[in-house]
């Protein structure tokens, strides 16, 4: 089972894998939560080359450096960990690419879709849990988190980050617009809402996807 979580930075998704992780495995399902971009060693360090906040990358570069980091993830652990029965739990996929890359920054989608295809080996999610908060409001939380004014120029914020307001409601957009085209994958949270209530209705959406699964057993 591979259960992706998607959502504008700020949006809590790290949060409510933590705690799903927690159920899962108090009902004794097998987990391995990973992160994109991230999982290996190749892919941590293309990371790092992602988020530099010095750094200056096309939008084309930026493409295909998270479709690299994919690539190593997808074939080195996601594969294997799926072909041995565990549930793999993702903090983002190509969902974000899809988002970032083509809404964010204006690539086009076909490309994008022909790019996606070849780094995930055609996989895709079973249910993919969009944590929906505004842009101003996400913003406002990774402001508050990192303890800085709201300042897009700021040294403490990620190369990401830096991407301005704007940028953000591109994705937001993007998101919204994907989740039209996948809505049979796609369930949407108010991320606004308190953590406990979304990871409640979190294993709702997992129980009654997967009514078969030991993850309803009790």
């Amino acid at each position: 089972m591979l259960i992706t979580f998607e959502g504008i930075d700020g949006a809590g998704k790290s949060t409510q894998i933590t705690k799903l992780i927690g159920w899962l495995e108090r009902k004794g399902v097998e987990t391995i939560s990973l992160r994109e971009p991230g999982g290996t060693d190749a892919a941590e360090k293309i990371r790092r080359i992602l988020l530099d906040s010095g750094g200056k990358i096309t939008p084309v570069g930026e493409l295909l450096l998270f479709s690299a980091s994919r690539a190593e993830l997808v074939q080195q652990v996601i594969i294997p960990a799926l072909e041995s029965g565990k549930t793999v739990i993702l903090d983002r996929f190509y969902d974000s690419t899809t988002a970032y890359q083509g809404y964010g920054r204006g690539l086009d989608l076909d490309m994008l879709r022909s790019i996606i295809t070849i780094s995930t080996c055609g996989i895709v999610p079973d249910v993919t849990v969009f944590l929906d908060l505004d842009p101003e409001t996400a913003l406002r939380r990774k402001f508050s988190e990192k303890s800085i004014p709201i300042a897009f120029d700021s040294d403490e914020l990620d190369r990401m980050e830096r991407s301005g307001l704007e940028f953000y409601r591109k994705v937001h957009q993007g998101y919204l617009e994907t989740i039209k085209q996948n809505e049979s994958r796609f369930v949407t949270i108010d991320a606004k809402e308190p953590a406990d209530i979304i990871h409640n209705k979190v294993k709702e959406i997992i129980m009654h996807r997967f009514p078969f699964s030991p993850v309803i057993e009790q």
